[in-house]
This record gives C-alpha cells, structure tokens and sequence, in this order.
C-alpha cells in the first residue's frame, strides 16, 4: 500500500462525515467511463454533480448510480465476456454480477439519455418501470464489449456509502448522434466530453482521479478483458489497495 493514500478525502464536507456509531453499510453501486476515439485524444463522458447532492456535490464524476432489483432479472443477448464476469463474482451470484454491469448502462441512460446497446427486433422484456423506459426505444443493453477496470468501497467514516464497480466502455456501442449533447435526468450537470488532460483539470472525488490513471494506462496498453484493476477498502481504518 502506497504512503499517499489515494482514496482519503481531505476536504470531505462535514455533512458527509459520521459523526459515531456503526460504519454505514455500503450500497452496491456501478459507474461508466465512456471512451470516444474519434479524435486525435480520447475523450471521456463527466457531468457535475448538483450542489444539492448530499454525496460529492458540485464534483465532476463518471455517469452511474446504484444498483435496482430489476438490473438482476433481465439477461441481454450479447453477455458479459467470461472473464469480466468471473471477476465481477467475487463475492455475489452471477445475475448480481450481471446486474452490476447492467446498473452502469441504464444509470448512464437515466443520467445523460445515452442509449449503450444495438437495435434489436426481439427487444428484452421487463417489469422495472426504469428498464421500460430503456428498452422501448427498441435497444438491448450489450454488455459483452463492458471491462471491467476498477472497484471502490466508500470510506467507513462517510454518512453514505457505497461499493462501486467502474466500467468502461468504447462510445461506439451508443444509438444515435454522439456529437450530440446528452441529455437526461438532470442530476449530472454540465455534462460533456473531455480529454484526460482536461479532465484532470476538473473538481473532481480523489477515487475518479486514481479512475483517470487506470483509464490512461488501459487506453496506452490496451483493454484486456482479463486484466486486474485496483480495489480500494478500507481496513481496521487504513486504506488498502488491492486487486478485482
């Protein structure tokens, strides 16, 4: 474990804190990192987080959120690759797995209006009023070009918690104009594509900016479905960094 902690907030806001008593339990939580590589530098999909979030407000983040029930009942046709969803199962069952990378897409939908997928004449059928509003564009989820690059569980000391795993993903998987602005729920403002360079530059959570190195060192050595990433913890109220 490296001296310079990475995933210790110094300026945590004082709403975030918990004050005593039993560390909250964690949430399980899932984010996506979009990459464009249409440019002469990767871009990256960030939005801000409104001042009214009780979680990281006013930060620049990846779109994502926690994971719903209905994210472990439905199974698309283009499925996770083997060896993402081995990783993914440590610790959880396999349709909660695959509801984790299922999470990153429709939270992103929701977020920013993205539809992550392909068309499909036989489109997936749900009863989550959330995959509804997805799928009746006529788009499955493809989850089978999702690597999986990352995980991080919220400090103890936080009044909200949770147990994210990041994805990433190329932005030729989106229906429709990528140019275009996106457009969603409202919860990520200012949202755009960004170069790491520029993302950098951004107010961002000390865990998106450790995201960003893992980010740039996968776009310089390649995706590798199989390749470990980082997990951040917390233990006996040290940070430790270890393997997903």
């Amino acid at each position: 474990m490296p001296n310079n902690a990475p995933y210790i907030p110094n300026n945590t806001p004082p709403a975030e804190l918990r004050s005593q008593g039993r560390a909250v339990k964690p949430k399980d939580a899932a984010t996506l990192i979009i990459v464009r590589r249409d440019s002469t530098h990767p871009q990256i999909l960030m939005g801000k987080r409104s001042a009214e979030h009780k979680f990281m407000p006013n930060k620049f983040v990846f779109p994502g959120g926690k994971v719903d029930v209905g994210d472990s009942r439905i199974r698309p046709p283009n499925d996770l690759h083997p060896g993402v969803l081995q990783r993914l199962m440590k610790g959880c069952s396999e349709s909660r797995a695959r509801g984790l990378a299922l999470a990153a897409i429709r939270e992103t939908f929701e977020e920013t209006g993205l539809l992550l997928g392909e068309a499909d004449n036989l489109t997936i059928k749900s009863r989550s009023l959330q995959w509804q509003a997805f799928l009746q564009h006529g788009i499955n989820p493809r989850l089978d070009t999702l690597s999986l690059i990352a995980r991080a569980i919220t400090p103890p000391y936080r009044n909200r918690r949770f147990d994210t795993r990041f994805f990433m993903v190329d932005a030729d998987i989106i229906q429709g104009d990528v140019h275009e602005a996106p457009q969603g729920s409202g919860e990520l403002l200012a949202m755009h594509w960004v170069s790491l360079d520029d993302a950098e530059k951004l107010d961002l959570p000390i865990i998106t900016r450790m995201i960003l190195k893992e980010v740039e060192q996968r776009l310089t050595n390649g995706q590798i479905p199989e390749a470990e990433g980082p997990f951040i913890y917390f233990r006996n109220g040290k940070p430790v960094i270890d393997k997903i």
